[in-house]
């Protein structure tokens, strides 16, 4: 089922939302019409922050164009005649919108898509009954903020319409304020005229003026009542602005923010931004409209002056609601794409920032700059406590300015930071057993503008997630550790960068599994029992039962800054190393279940002497970071009805890279079930490499393959063999010499080594493979078996 037919089935709040992602800077008429088309195109291939993609993009809008056109051809009958003339007219319309800067379309496509694919799912969650309370709870936090919204809307016209009240009846009184200083001057004007005249016109003029000052008297305790009423509804409204402006800024940005945070560790962050600028928008919008209205009762208080408190009430009012609109613009000047937290010196990267504000204060008009520095963690503290921050900062970033581009497509006021370098770095002295892998800095974004003409001026800043500034890639390691440390224990609102030392073990799970799923592109994260052994490896304990280790704390010692006991690696560096070679080699074989990965070498034992002779298991190396080894059951050849599990040395990616597990699994003949019972061509054979072509040019090709010579066939067939290494056998007879090593076992039957097979691919596989070919010694040796 597309995407587009689910989405037509969302209803209430989520089919609202739905709803709003279209406007004139997309139809929705568009995306109907071309459902399927759009949803076929490769719109995640395009690199938005990549300037030499704008050509892919351009080729994409010029197709979107074409196929509404061709679908407007294609309609007919009286309806279809309307329907041609509106998608005519869209095609016209994005053309002429997107075609400058196509980048931006790709950009919007992209956010709707990714929104309709999380409204989908939160839907589907909802009809799963997974997710209902928390379905609830959005559309309920959404409901109450677009209520309070019309709220205000309506308290904001009801102050402007008493506020033209107030106006006419202060110009009125004004009038008949006026009217009496005639009289007056009339009255004056009598002292020349004879009495007899004199009184004849004095007294319909003092009866007139009794009149009108009595009104004045009266009209003048009204229009300081009508005032003093306004001032009363301003200061409601504006505690009214302020709660929703907590509810949205303190709240939703927060959670939107953590959201962020957490996907620096592999977590879902979809989108949600859009919907966040709408909301700071209308927020602005209000806000201004209700601070213009405050300044014109100050200026007809001025204009009027009349005994009372209103001076000061509009004073501290005004005062009040600029605090409101400061704190809203300084808060929306966010970052929407993070700089890499883990940050190589010499290396281009990019990051975007965003006003979310800036489109409805008409911050364009005047395009501020943005500035980007790179600060330590005790500048970072300075700033958050608004010290003085004059001192220089901690490294030398290139590139590191840019002007904020106003996308009317899309209504947002963005700086993209494309080609940043960081050049140099000031590291500070550090603390105890501290390495540089654990030292924070963060990227600090400054402007300065101003809104209103000029009338209110901002310095914005905002910093960064915290970054781990590498030299080498040797350090990539140990730095991810410190950032997925940050972003998953991290307090809302701590001091940079503070966090806790020690976490409780179902925390420490939680941040492996969102890592682990999200490196390997999968849903199939770690189960209960892959826990288990890892709080096994973490404790160096032997319980197999899971609540044993929820109340146990992990220190950040433990985690990645004490090695392993017996080991030469940390907690981490050995997750670390399974997750990569996953990722780049064995990532299909997770997804199907052929992997275990997580077990020991008793576990595996227990679990494989139950099974018949050649079946096999694949578990991770304890001995070796980033190894994998299989395990099998099998009869000891130099003991008759004896059954034993033998490991392999462990294969690492430089021995993937020269032949994968699939092959290497299909040559070897001995292994016939993947654990618990099935065979392994049905798992593996749609990963073997096809069979080398034929000879050209009368040259044979040689071929690698990998043999276990303890469990060679007796008659193997005559094609080069690159043996592998195993940590279970025995001595070859005296006087036969052997192209394999054979590892004695030492206490128990089953010991990996921390031995190494070294080829450098290709050359030296080459030469290797050319020496096997001339040296038959294994087949020999095999033979005598």
């Amino acid at each position: 089922m597309s995407l587009w037919i689910q989405a037509q089935q969302l209803q209430g709040e989520a089919l609202h939302q739905m709803q709003a992602l279209y406007g004139q800077h997309f139809p929705i008429e568009v995306r109907h019409y071309l459902a399927q088309w759009i949803e076929s195109q490769p719109w995640d291939s395009v690199e938005l922050d990549n300037p030499a993609e704008e050509t892919k993009a351009k080729r994409l809008l010029d197709n979107l164009v074409g196929e509404l056109q061709k679908k407007a051809q294609v309609q007919g009958g009286e309806d279809g005649f309307l329907l041609k003339i509106k998608l005519g007219h869209y095609a016209t319309t994005l053309k002429s919108t997107y075609d400058r800067c196509p980048l931006e379309l790709v950009r919007c496509i992209k956010q709707i898509l990714q929104s309709e694919q999380r409204l989908v799912q939160e839907a589907t969650n909802v009809s799963c009954g997974n997710g209902l309370q928390a379905m609830d709870s959005l559309s309920q936090r959404h409901q109450q903020i677009n209520q309070a919204f019309e709220e205000l809307r309506l308290a904001t016209q009801e102050t402007e319409n008493e506020l033209r009240k107030l106006q006419h009846s202060q110009e009125y009184f004004i009038i008949q304020y006026q009217e009496n200083l005639r009289i007056q001057a009339q009255l004056s004007s009598l002292s020349s005229l004879p009495a007899a005249e004199r009184s004849q016109r004095e007294t319909p003029l003092q009866s007139k003026r009794a009149t009108v000052e009595a009104w004045l008297t009266r009209e003048a305790s009204t229009l300081q009542k009508y005032r003093l009423d306004l001032a009363e509804q301003h200061q409601k409204t504006l505690a009214l602005l302020r709660k929703q402006q907590t509810l949205i800024l303190d709240e939703e940005l927060i959670q939107w923010k953590r959201r962020q945070q957490l996907a620096g560790n592999g977590g879902q962050h979809e989108g949600g931004l859009d919907i966040l600028q709408s909301w700071c928008e209308k927020l602005a919008d209000l806000i201004w409209q209700n601070r213009q209205q405050i300044r014109r009762c100050e200026h007809l208080t001025q204009q009027l002056p009349l005994p009372g408190p209103m001076e000061e009430l509009l004073r501290k009012l005004n005062a009040d609601i600029t605090d409101v609109i400061s704190a809203l613009v300084t808060s929306t000047f966010i970052i929407e794409k993070q700089p890499p937290q883990v940050l190589k010196t010499q290396t281009k990267f990019a990051a975007t920032v965003r006003l979310l504000v800036g489109g409805k204060l008409n911050v364009h008009m005047s395009p501020p700059q943005v500035k980007a520095a790179i600060v330590s963690e005790q500048q970072a503290k300075a700033l958050v406590k608004n010290e003085s921050t004059n001192s220089e900062s901690s490294g030398e970033i290139l590139n590191n300015n840019c002007v904020m581009e106003y996308h009317q497509a899309t209504g947002t006021l963005s700086a993209h930071f494309r080609n940043m370098s960081l050049k140099r770095i000031k590291r500070s002295d550090r603390r105890g057993a501290e390495s540089v892998t654990e030292e924070k800095f963060t990227i600090l974004f400054e402007s300065q503008f101003s809104v209103g003409g000029n009338e209110l001026g901002f310095h914005v800043k905002t910093m960064s997630l915290p970054v781990v500034v590498i030299v080498h890639g040797s350090q990539d390691n140990n730095a991810t550790a410190t950032v997925l440390w940050d972003n998953a224990f991290a307090e809302p609102g701590r001091v940079p960068f503070v966090v806790p030392d020690k976490v409780k073990w179902p925390q420490i799970c939680e941040a492996l599994d969102m890592k682990y799923k999200a490196e390997m592109h999968t849903t199939r994260g770690l189960t209960e029992e892959n826990l288990v052994f890892l709080a096994q490896k973490a404790f160096t304990s032997s319980s197999n039962n899971p609540e044993d280790y929820h109340n146990m704390t992990v220190s950040w010692a433990q985690f990645n800054r004490e090695n392993l006991p017996g080991r030469s690696f940390t907690f981490w560096q050995w997750f670390d190393g399974v997750v990569e070679l996953m990722k780049k080699h064995l990532k299909p074989h997770w997804n199907d279940g052929a992997i275990l990965g997580f077990v020991n070498k008793q576990q595996a034992q227990d679990m494989l002497m139950s099974k018949p002779n050649g079946t096999f298991l694949l578990r991770f190396s304890d001995s070796e970071i980033g190894g994998i080894t299989i395990a099998w059951v099998a009869e000891n050849p130099n003991k008759q009805g004896e059954r034993l599990v033998w490991n392999l040395l462990p294969y690492t990616t430089k021995d993937f890279s020269i032949r994968s597990l699939a092959d290497r699994i299909s040559d070897l003949n001995h292994l016939v079930y993947l654990y618990p019972d099935r065979p392994k061509d049905e798992v593996f054979a749609k990963y073997y490499t096809p069979p080398l072509s034929k000879a050209v040019d009368g040259y044979v090709k040689p071929e690698i393959k990998q043999v276990v010579p303890e469990f060679t066939s007796p008659n193997p067939e005559p094609s080069g063999v690159a043996s592998t290494f195993m940590d279970q056998g025995v001595l070859p007879p005296a006087g036969h010499s052997s192209s394999f090593t054979i590892y004695h076992p030492v206490g128990d039957n089953i010991l990996d080594t921390d031995a190494e097979f070294e080829l450098d691919y290709p050359m030296d596989v080459a030469r290797h493979v050319e020496e096997l070919l001339r040296r038959p010694a294994v087949n020999q040796w095999s033979s005598q078996q």
